[in-house]
């Protein structure tokens, strides 16, 4: 029992704590991986069996560190616990019953390009517009549907969704999804939304798979159970319902998923689900500094809709938090660079210690070219993943085939890649071919001499007959065998070995990387089927937060805010704090999206160990338009005593109004009660310029003679003198210093300025 011994009062209880319904509030950095891990190998220790327990978790990389963990402290055992994602999970689950459903055992996974794929076809045979059936939107029309675990059919009888389809002009998207999830059901195929939905269907349609799975999962543990969507809450419930012994793990601060579907309500409302739950709140930070943590809580106090926590550190005061003006987008990313390199040589530390949080993709720019000027080495995450690759997933879909032949969107991608004469003239004479005679297209593949005549009867029984030998081939041989033979006899190494340019070289060398991982795989140890059919499913289910990076590059990371879950660094820098930018524009129409942005800003906070720093702009450019900006209401709602500013504050009142409703701020007494628990409607000193209030009378000057020297007003910005004018004549920016706020750079024709001499 010695490694509960490193455990505080909080994490034991929680370790301890096996029977019944438990709820682990787990605050950022305060140890919850080790809990749980600590909590299953305990649980084994008492004597459970580990086939009796599932641990659901959101990434295979969290469910990896989990077992290699408790199989630290209980040794192989470890390897019968049911552990991995909600996804891999359940398809496991379906590759055992799918029969039940009217599904084969080797049903294929479609990913997202294969989703969108299908139904760019689907559009395309229904003669709708793609502009207004935008794929994107049809897809995630579709997915919110099945996360809601709402049937094509119910779909189309719901007179609510068909009357919000019709006024949106896309009354046909019903009949859509009832195509997509014919054709998907056809194909021997599901979606990653599917392995969830089908699994409710399962469990619901078939009560005595439910009792099967109920008796054998004594023990349940679901972590980041605040990112679970309706479909995963109902299935989780459903499994729990028999033992109760659930335990789930969470932190509602840092639910930032409801795009996806996640509803936070699932970890708020669960002591009413259990009302004899107990609830262990870990509390204290091992991460970050107090100055952090206090800043981090002192954002998070503003949110109503939240479960009650004190989250403390018993680390180093720490630095102040820096706050950064920029006058551009551009500049705030000269300031980061120079910051890096600064800390960098002062302290001795890495590139890799350093990351730059941003809430748009679309902010890297800057950074990105600043970063480059001086010659510091970055690398962006959230980028396309290895396995969306074209050439990757060109060769994958050979491996599909091979395990089903009846994938129908696997067999379009290759069928004529590389070409082999079979156009798309005789790929439509397959299809027609099909519906006609009610046949699958591999029907039709396989049996080409039947339907087709000629060259066209002979390219395509070649390629039948070419991934009939995949198949025997498959059945006796590892994961690599297999993959290097198909690689070596589809034609696609051949293929990009002959392009010599830097892209086709490229291209070779990510297949050669691929056969790599494969390879890997076929020699591990750990498992006893290494075929590639175990493989791809692997692969299938690998989320975004999988993605490989070398944990031993020497690079500044860059990546959303949304990207950054899960990690820590050293020093983090957080961008673009400005209003309508973080928080977003479109999270501003109610309070519960607007308390969702507050979590994604704690979340970016606290990915800091040592030092944060922060920035906005006051201009920054949108769809080719200079515009100004003003600071995010983040920043004031930051106990300034963490705070080190670089601009004059001003005096103002706790409540602000609007969506932030009462404000909670502190008031600097010194020494350790700046850290003291917040106390609400406390005058205070807020970070953001001081409001102008505009002369009486204020109107808009003709600026079309505006001079450098001359002294303006402007209605928020105040007064200040023009220090230098440039651009053509209806595009022209005058360059301002103003008593309050300092330099800023206005376009004219925006301005609406008053000259004053």
């Amino acid at each position: 029992m010695d490694y509960l011994a490193g455990l505080n009062p909080s994490q034991r209880g929680a370790v301890e704590q096996t029977e019944g319904p438990v709820m682990i509030v787990a605050g950022a950095g305060s140890g919850k991986t080790r809990v749980i891990t600590y909590r299953v190998a305990h649980l084994i220790q008492k004597g459970v069996d580990p086939f009796n327990i599932l641990v659901l978790t959101f990434t295979n990389k969290a469910a990896k560190e989990m077992r290699e963990r408790i199989m630290s402290v209980v040794g192989r055992e470890a390897k019968n616990i049911w552990m991995g994602t909600f996804h891999s999970v359940f398809a496991k689950i379906l590759r055992v019953e799918a029969e039940l459903i009217g599904y084969p055992r080797n049903f294929t996974i479609y990913d997202t390009d294969d989703t969108k794929s299908l139904l760019r076809t689907i559009l395309k045979e229904m003669n709708l517009d793609d502009k207004l059936y935008n794929v994107n939107h049809v897809y995630g029309r579709i997915s919110q549907a099945k996360n809601n675990l709402i049937s094509p059919q119910e779909y189309n009888k719901n007179e609510a969704i068909l009357a919000e389809d019709i006024s949106n002009g896309r009354g046909q998207l019903g009949q859509i999804y009832m195509t997509y999830a014919q054709r998907c059901y056809r194909a021997g195929a599901m979606d990653f939304d599917d392995l969830l939905f089908k699994t409710n269907v399962l469990l619901n349609k078939h009560p005595e798979v439910l009792h099967k799975y109920q008796h054998q999962f004594r023990y349940l543990m679901v972590d980041e159970y605040q990112d679970t969507n309706f479909s995963q809450y109902l299935i989780v419930k459903r499994l729990a319902a028999v033992n109760e012994n659930i335990c789930v793990v969470g932190d509602d601060a840092q639910s930032i998923y409801a795009f996806r579907g996640a509803n936070i309500q699932n970890i708020l409302n669960f002591q009413k689900d259990y009302p004899d739950v107990k609830i262990f709140k870990l509390e204290q930070n091992y991460r970050s500094t107090k100055m952090i943590v206090n800043a981090a809580n002192s954002v998070i106090a503003n949110n109503q809709n939240q479960l009650e926590k004190n989250v403390f550190s018993d680390n180093e005061e720490g630095e102040k938090i820096k706050v950064s003006r920029a006058f551009s987008d551009n500049e705030e990313g000269k300031i980061v660079a120079d910051l890096i390199v600064e800390e960098k040589s002062l302290k001795g530390l890495n590139y890799k210690d350093f990351a730059i949080l941003y809430r748009t993709n679309a902010q890297s720019r800057a950074m990105e070219e600043a970063l480059r000027k001086i010659n510091i080495p970055y690398k962006i995450y959230g980028g396309t993943s290895f396995y969306q690759r074209k050439e990757i997933k060109d060769l994958i879909a050979y491996f599909r085939l091979t395990f089903n032949p009846n994938d129908e969107e696997a067999l379009k991608r290759v069928i004529n890649y590389p070409r082999r004469g079979i156009g798309d003239t005789t790929i439509e004479k397959i299809m027609i071919a099909a519906d006609q005679n009610q046949y699958r297209i591999w029907d039709v593949v396989a049996n080409a001499a039947h339907f087709l005549d000629g060259r066209s009867a002979s390219s395509v029984g070649g390629f039948g007959q070419m991934i009939q030998s995949f198949q025997a081939l498959a059945k006796n041989n590892n994961a690599f065998d297999t993959a290097m033979h198909i690689a070596q006899h589809c034609g696609i190494l051949k293929e990009l070995y002959e392009d010599k340019s830097v892209e086709g070289l490229a291209r070779y060398e990510n297949i050669q990387e691929l056969l790599n991982g494969i390879k890997e795989f076929s020699e591990r140890e750990d498992i006893e089927d290494r075929g590639l059919d175990v493989y791809m499913q692997d692969i299938a289910l690998l989320t975004n937060d999988d993605n490989d990076k070398d944990p031993n590059a020497d690079t500044v990371s860059l990546m959303t805010i949304h990207s950054s879950k899960g990690l820590e660094f050293p020093i983090v820098f957080i961008v673009g704090l400005e209003e309508n930018l973080f928080p977003s524009q479109l999270s501003l129409n109610s309070r519960s999206e607007l308390e969702e942005e507050r979590r994604l800003f704690y979340v970016a906070v606290t990915r800091a160990e040592k030092k944060l720093l922060l920035s906005y702009a006051t201009s920054r450019y949108r769809w080719g338009t200079l515009n100004n900006c003003e600071p995010s209401r983040f920043l004031d709602e930051l106990n300034p005593a963490c705070l080190a500013l670089d601009f004059k504050p001003r005096q103002t009142s706790a409540s602000t109004g609007g969506f932030q409703g009462e404000r909670i701020t502190w008031q600097q007494k010194g020494g350790d009660d700046v850290f003291s628990k917040p106390k609400p409607k406390v005058k205070t000193t807020s970070i953001l310029p001081k409001a102008h209030k505009p002369t009486a009378g204020f109107a808009p000057s003709d600026t079309s003679n505006l001079q450098v020297g001359m002294e303006v007003e402007h209605e928020r910005f105040g007064f200040g003198k023009v220090v230098n004018l440039e651009g053509n004549k209806g595009d022209i920016k005058a360059t301002i210093f103003f008593k309050e706020l300092g330099q800023k750079q206005l376009l004219l024709k925006f301005a609406k300025l008053r000259i004053i001499q």
